[in-house]
Formats: C-alpha cells, structure tokens, sequence
C-alpha cells in the first residue's frame, strides 16, 4: 500500500502539459539544416517525447523511422521545450508530450521537398526592385483592413494609422511593376504586427509564422510568389532578426531571461555601428550599440541565445521554403549581435547556395558599408555572410549633387564622382542595392532643387545605368511627393500609390520614361556585370562607361541649367576600342561620338550603346 501510495502522490505531482504553439509550422525532406522544434505551452518541462506516424487519421503502431526525436532540453521557462528531430520521410506524425500519465499531442507535417528548391536562384544586378510599403501601396481588399483580432482597426484619417495596404492590392499591381521594368519586389513586413497604435510600418513583428491578417494570409502570400512568378517578377521578404514587437506572444513569458537584451530601464541602442570594427571602441559602446532597444515598442533580440540563433535560422529557410521566395532583405543588419548574424546568414546560404541577400547597413562613408559585404578583406577576419548591402554613400551622393545648382568645388555631380571613386573597397560592386530613397527617407523629387522632374530623370540615368542592383521606391515612378509639411516624415511620404484618374499628364511623362529605361536595361548585360570607367569633370557634369570586351554604354549626366559639349576626345583611351557611332537606346536615334560639337541640354542625359 505504501508503494501504490507513492506511485500515486508521483503521478499527481505532474501538470497536464498543454501545447498552444509549435514552430516551425511544418517541415519538409532532403534539407539540409537540422530540425529542432520549438513547443510552448505550458508544463513542458522534462516531458517525455514519443512519435507516431498517422495514415489516414489512424495511428500507426511499432517504431516510427519517418520523424524521429534525437535529443530535448528544456528552457528556464517550464513552459518551452525544444526538441531535436531527425527527418526521413514525409507524412503527418503525432508528437505526444508526457508527464506521468498526462499527456499532450500535436500533429506535425512534413511534406516532401520541392525539386531544385535547394538551386533556386535569386535576384541579380540584371534586375530591378521595386520597394512597396504594404500597408499603403494598394488597397486591394478592403475587408480585412481591421479584424476582430487585431488590435488596431484601419483608419485613413489617422497619417500615423493602418490604411489597408494589403496582399491583393500588390497582385493587382503586378502588370504595372512589371510595364516599368521592375523584375523584383520588396514588400515591407507583412508579419503580425499587433501593437495598438504605430503597427502599419510591419517592423515589430508580433508573430513570426504568420501573415497579418489585415495583408490577407499565409496561404494568400503563397499565391502571391507564385502569381509573380507568372508574370516573371521575383519576391523579396523583409526580414527583421534584430527586434521583435512588445506584442508578440512570447514577452508574457519568454523562454530564456536573455531571449531579449535586457536591462533595469529602458535602453535604446546607440547607434554606434563603427563599434563593431574600431580598434578605439570600447566595450561599452560596442555591446550598447548591439543590444540597445531599436525604440520602445522593440525588444531587442540576442542572438547569443543559441535557441534564439536556431529559431531565427530555421524561421528564414521556413518561410524561403513555404513560399518559395527569390531572396530576402534584411532590416538594421549591424544592430544585430555580430557573429551570430554571420552565422544566422551562413546558415540560410548553406541550405540556398545562390540566394542573394541583402541588408540595411544604414552608414557612411564606403569603407563602413563595405565591411558588412560578404567577402570583404576585413582587418578582423570577420564575414557577414551578406551578400549584399544598400550602397547609402551613392545614394547620398546623387541627392545632394541635385539638391542645388551644383556651384562650388566638389558640388554637383563631382560629389558622384568623388563616390564612385571609393569601389575597389566593396567585395562585389554589382552586388551593391543601389537607390535614390526609400520608405524611411524623403522621396527624391522633395529632394532635388525646385522638385524639378529633369533632375529626377536625370538621377533615374544614374540610377538605371550605374553599378549594382537598382531598387526603386513605389510612386516615385509617378515622381510622387510628400503629403505633408515636412517631406522627411515617413507616415506623409508613404502615401498610396496614385490609381486611375489620379495619374496627371505629368506622372505618365515620368512613368513612361522610367519604363523606357528600365525596360531597356532588363535586356542590356553591359549595365549587370560591365565594368566601369567614369572621367572628372568640375562643370556639374559626370561621364561614365560601362564597358566588356565586346561592347561599351557611354553615360554623359549635365546637372548644370545651361548645356554643354561632350570632351569627346578625352574619352580616347576607351572609346578607341569601339566604333564610336552608336545609338541612343531611349530614342533609337544615331550619335557620332567622333563629332566634336555634341550638345547636351542642361539638366538632362546623353546615352549612348557602342559595339565593336
């Protein structure tokens, strides 16, 4: 009696354990990283873990070989468990979680992996994306634009509020982006968001597995992939790794106490990246500018945390996966825990060896942005495993070129110059994100002098016809300005995409000309992987070549308001190679670059593609 006793006072001693979550949703065969699950729930810990194969709603009995568990440890919270599972076959396997005689089950998918997914391939320096900022690009359904459980209902009167940006308003656009010349698109997150005020940006994700439901849903963002792929457009995800958002589930009661980076009062980051590789940094500063809070509503996440590091990786190859993605973009890359973003990244290549990724290391000049590209010959051995990084000194340098008349040593477009000097520091040039703004900056047409549209065409040149991959901004196609007084706040540059009769004379000039360029650049390989050559001037003029053995494009940029004649013979050493009468691509018409006497209009572009 004594022992039943016992017995029974052991089996009271257990909880019934309860599983509410289970990440990744689902898994598939042949991959090449490890599975580990993740469960939460409640009373996991130390529970005992069993297998079984279900065929055709029924259980299968004997040893289950198709999903087999390897190794478990707890977190510091008793409500997680992590489970190592090696994968062999596909099928739906019942998890079962005990404790005594208590138990918990889950039925886990894993379907069978797509051919040639491993060999994907990515987006390239012969596409062009477009940028969308999806709360309010389009609204192409508008009732989901609240839901009963989300916190925050739409309302377009609120500049600061959720608009009804959605999934099918970015698939009704796919012919427009695709008539501009644009072959890739980045939406800006469209995870679960579910703080109360603030959530249309998307970057405080609440819910790292599903779609918000206000964009549409999993299965919706899946068709989205596969309908742009039709049109042949490629689909970026934005990927945030660095923050989470106050509201996502697991801040009620996280797994690790060092999930987050934590502190006695709130912290923000001190935005000191040059900390990650000053020889002069402190300790202080380098760990502050990794582990400060992005902004209150954004816990910072520790990559330290090996679980976190594992959940991360595992979370970008589901969704690259389950949707069949061309690539991702990477928010706030160099707040991110060095050499654990090195090894989330690394983790990601090995299972897509030619999967381009880029990230946003928001920094001047180009020696700092060049060390977050992969392969750069760092002082410190250190790789970021990134493929690619957002070429903001560029950037910089083509606003301010326009900004004014250009008058005074090194203004104009010498500041171009003076960047395009600075590339012998990148790894690959061409894998550089080109662009004239994006979601977080003031559009170029507020920016440039007079918000003259010759000068934004004559930056979209630049643009179309440099080194790297072009990135363009949903509107300014249309050269779309701010809504508001001040040009540099997001909430008033992310307006709507004009639709129908909003489109005034002068945005169809724009979009029509963009689209000849750009249009003209899918087909030209000499603009993908040319190399350059580029000649000062100090008359607010810029001169370039892209150039191969078998053929060159002769780029010359006035920026000042009156004309001027092209120094042709200065051009000699590289324009001996070719036969100098070429056409101009945007008109078709004949040039004659052994002429002397070529006039340029002020404010305005000659191109020029030459052969042999």
């Amino acid at each position: 009696m004594v022992i039943v006793a016992a017995l029974l006072m052991s089996e009271l001693a257990f909880a019934a354990p309860k599983i509410q979550q289970v990440e990744p949703l689902c898994w598939w065969t042949n991959m090449e990283t490890p599975l580990t699950l993740m469960f939460h729930g409640s009373d996991l810990k130390d529970a005992q873990v069993s297998v079984q194969q279900v065929v055709n709603g029924k259980l299968m009995r004997g040893t289950c070989y198709g999903l087999v568990p390897t190794t478990q440890h707890n977190a510091e919270s008793p409500n997680y468990l992590f489970v190592d599972m090696k994968v062999n076959a596909a099928g739906t396997y019942r998890i079962t979680l005990k404790k005594g005689n208590k138990k918990a089950s889950y039925d886990y998918v894993i379907n069978e992996r797509r051919d040639g997914s491993r060999e994907r391939q990515s987006f390239t320096a012969a596409d062009v994306v477009y940028l969308i900022m999806s709360d309010r690009f389009v609204d192409g359904d508008p009732s989901n634009n609240s839901t009963a459980n989300t916190k925050e209902k739409a309302d377009k009167n609120n500049v600061n509020g959720r608009w009804g940006g959605d999934i099918q308003g970015i698939i009704n656009s796919f012919d427009h982006i695709a008539k501009l010349g644009c072959t890739a698109i980045w939406p800006t997150p469209m995870l679960g968001d579910d703080e109360a005020a603030w959530s249309y940006h998307g970057y405080a994700c609440s819910d790292y597995y599903h779609i918000d439901p206000r964009y549409g849903s999993n299965e919706l963002y899946q068709q989205m992939v596969q309908q742009a792929h039709a049109k042949g457009l490629k689909i970026l995800m934005d990927m945030v790794p660095n923050h989470c958002g106050a509201a996502h589930w697991w801040m009620a009661d996280l797994p690790y106490h060092d999930w987050i980076n934590q502190f006695d009062e709130f912290t923000n980051t001190n935005n000191v990246f040059t900390a990650n590789y000053d020889i002069n940094a402190s300790e202080y500063d380098r760990l502050l500018s990794n582990r400060g809070w992005f902004d209150h509503p954004m816990p910072d996440m520790n990559l330290e945390n090996p679980d976190l590091l594992k959940y991360f990786q595992l979370w970008a190859i589901w969704w690259i996966e389950y949707a069949d993605l061309d690539g991702l973009r990477v928010d706030t890359y160099p707040y991110i825990e060095k050499i654990p973003g090195s090894k989330w990244l690394a983790a990601i290549r090995n299972e897509y060896p030619h999967i381009n990724i880029v990230g946003e290391c928001w920094t001047r000049p180009a020696p700092a942005v060049a060390y977050w590209q992969s392969g750069a010959a760092n002082f410190d051995g250190f790789d970021s495993n990134l493929p690619t990084v957002m070429d903001f000194p560029v950037e910089e340098a083509i606003r301010q070129a326009l900004e004014n008349d250009g008058q005074g040593w090194g203004n104009g477009l010498t500041r171009v110059y003076d960047a395009m000097t600075m590339d012998y520091m990148y790894a690959d040039v061409n894998l550089l994100l080109t662009f004239l703004g994006n979601h977080d900056m003031a559009r170029i047409t507020d920016v440039v002098k007079d918000k003259d549209p010759r000068r934004v065409k004559l930056a979209y040149v630049l643009l179309a016809t440099m080194r790297g991959i072009p990135q363009v901004l949903y509107g300014d196609e249309y050269a779309m300005t701010s809504k508001g007084e001040d040009p540099s706040n997001h909430s008033y540059l992310r307006a709507p995409l004009p639709q129908g009769d909003q489109v005034t004379p002068e945005m169809q000039d724009m979009f029509d000309f963009q689209s000849r360029l750009f249009q003209w650049r899918k087909e030209e390989k000499l603009l993908h992987f040319g190399r350059t050559m580029h000649f000062m001037s100090r008359n607010n003029t810029y001169a370039f070549f892209r150039y191969t053995d078998d053929g060159a494009v002769f780029v010359f940029a006035n920026a000042a308001d009156e004309p001027r004649i092209i120094p042709t013979a200065t051009y000699a050493e590289i324009l001996s190679k070719y036969n100098a009468i070429g056409v101009n691509p945007m008109t078709g018409e004949t040039v004659d670059l052994n002429k002397r006497d070529i006039k340029v209009d002020g404010l305005s572009t000659l191109i020029v593609k030459l052969t042999k």
